[in-house]
């Protein structure tokens, strides 16, 4: 009966430890197994935080390209036809053509837009800096009954508070339209009254293209 264990135990010494050869697999599996364990915890374990940052990474350019993409798009693809100035959300084509109140509005018509709305100071600034002083031109402003209901082209609401009249008007108790004009370095550019079937320049203005 001591046979078989002194052959057992002289197999098991004559075995190299570092052969990596199983030959018995109840004695060497476990052996080379508690061996490579502490290498296959130190791979899994050695950049515990890559997977996050690289997510991280892959995130922060997404939103980067979609910011751009919205950037881009605005400023490509929000346009004036040519000849037309833009100020705001809208365009505007300034005409030397002279023409009654209802004939300039049909010119502006065809061309898709309407005579001028002004709805602050602001915006009329930026037009009179592109007038000529020596001209009036029409605004989409008139009062069609002659009773000082005044109304703007595009159906606006008329803002009392927020008007360019030169002093002393409006005036006048008949059908009267509103032509935008320059009386000098002190009054500066305002609105005047002015009979609708009078020959004057125009304004007409479009809201932005966005194709």
């Amino acid at each position: 009966m001591a046979l078989p264990n002194i052959y057992t135990d002289v197999n098991f010494k004559n075995q190299p430890i570092s052969s990596g050869i199983i030959s018995d697999s109840s004695s060497c599996t476990v052996s080379d197994s508690s061996s490579a364990l502490p290498k296959k915890t130190t791979i899994h374990t050695s950049n515990p935080g890559f997977p996050t940052l690289r997510l991280a990474f892959l995130i922060f350019f997404l939103l980067l390209a979609i910011l751009f993409s919205v950037s881009l798009i605005d400023k490509v693809w929000s346009c004036c036809p040519k000849n037309w100035k833009p100020f705001g959300s809208r365009c505007y084509f300034t005409s030397s053509d002279s023409a009654s109140w209802n004939k300039s509005e049909e010119k502006c018509s065809r061309r898709g837009a309407h005579l001028l709305v002004i709805r602050s100071q602001e915006e009329q600034d930026f037009i009179t800096n592109t007038l000529n002083p020596r001209a009036a031109y029409y605004l989409g402003l008139s009062d069609p009954e002659g009773y000082g209901q005044w109304q703007w082209v595009d159906q606006t609401p008329y803002d009392q508070n927020a008007t360019s009249w030169h002093p002393d008007e409006p005036s006048g108790n008949m059908e009267l339209c509103v032509v935008l004009s320059y009386h000098g370095n002190v009054k500066g550019w305002g609105w005047s009254v002015a009979p609708c079937d009078g020959d004057h320049r125009l304004v007409c203005e479009m809201m932005r293209l966005y194709l």
